[in-house]
């Protein structure tokens, strides 16, 4: 199934809030596509170190469909996560459990 004009639009206007999102973090963060085009990194977005970026913004979201994408798109070594928004709603981001587990493992032991 391909994406129309308008869903491409939506999607490139999600990665920029995205980006916008993420640099207001202190993460100097951009589009793929948009920065290098090609690059053999599938991400979205980059910026991140370690993280593979699957961003969607759409009202409606297969969250396994997406999450399963960003698995199958990630890099070796990459954690493969989904940043997703439903508009004038906050940013979620999904990401399998051990996954989460390693990067708190990290955390918990640098406290």
């Amino acid at each position: 199934m391909t994406m129309g004009k308008a869903e491409r639009e939506k999607g490139k206007r999600g990665e920029r809030m995205l980006v916008r999102f993420l640099r207001d973090l202190g993460y100097e963060c951009r589009r793929t596509a948009q920065y290098c085009g090609k690059t053999g990194d599938a991400s979205d977005v980059v910026g991140l170190p370690g993280i593979h970026i699957e961003c969607k913004f759409v009202e409606n979201l297969n969250v396994r469909k997406a999450l399963a994408q960003a698995i199958h798109d990630a890099v070796n070594g990459l954690i493969p996560v989904v940043f997703h928004k439903k508009s004038n709603e906050d940013w979620l981001v999904t990401m399998r459990a051990e996954d989460f587990m390693e990067i708190y493992r990290e955390w918990e032991a640098r406290r």
